[in-house]
């Protein structure tokens, strides 16, 4: 199937709990792979407004994630520091691999990247920096958001 990206909703926000939804005010994704009817990945083009992050940092217990940056500069932030990536580099964090990541837009224009991501059932998020744990709803249809103790937002 071709895809006219100007045919994909785009979709702003997010479904983190209220107290983190600022840090990704700025994301705004369309989801290619949903549109494609893709099922066993997602593909999203997402554009990063200057100031704003991708995600809190995380990393996933099952789940595989690759970036490319197509326009722009952005910072990767992981445990090991921070790195730019500019255009036509790319980045993939292996599921499993404690290593909390996001990318932050530090500079005064927006960037744009492709972000593609398996779906395996039963992931699990943490967040490193933050109280917070994201898994599967029983149904696997949505996620829930825990603090790391357990309790739910």
């Amino acid at each position: 199937m071709i895809i006219d990206p100007k045919q994909v909703p785009l979709e702003s926000g997010s479904n983190y709990p209220d107290e983190f939804k600022s840090m990704v005010a700025g994301r705004v994704r369309q989801r290619l792979g949903n549109f494609a009817g893709l099922k066993n990945f997602g593909v999203n083009l997402v554009k990063l407004e200057p100031g704003s992050s991708s995600a809190l940092r995380h990393w996933h217990s099952r789940q595989d994630e690759f970036i490319y940056v197509l326009e722009g500069e952005l910072t990767l932030i992981t445990d090991t520091g921070a790195e730019v990536l500019k255009p036509g580099m790319a980045a993939g964090f292996p599921a499993g691999e404690a290593n909390g990541h996001h990318l932050v837009n530090r500079t005064s224009t927006v960037a744009v990247y492709l972000e593609v991501g398996d779906r395996t059932p039963n992931d699990e998020a943490i967040y490193p920096d933050d109280d917070l744990i994201t898994k599967a709803s029983p149904d696997g249809k949505s996620r829930i958001f825990a603090h790391k103790d357990g309790t739910l937002y």
